[in-house]
């Protein structure tokens, strides 16, 4: 069998730094990072494939 490795913390972006999300007994997402900043990180950094083929995708990205 294989042995099990410690509770390590993933590597992640300097931008999430600290961020951390549970989920309650009522099965509510708590997250310790606000929406709109992780929203508006994932509009930065994360390509949306429905909106690739779109001419005007330079003007939503500014």
């Amino acid at each position: 069998m294989s042995k099990k490795k410690k509770n390590t913390k993933p590597s992640v972006n300097p931008d999430l730094e600290g961020f951390e999300v549970n989920i309650n007994a009522f099965g509510e997402i708590k997250s310790s990072l606000k929406i709109d900043k992780l929203n508006e990180f994932l509009n930065k950094n994360v390509e949306d494939k429905k909106l690739k083929d779109r001419d005007d995708l330079d003007d939503i990205k500014k």
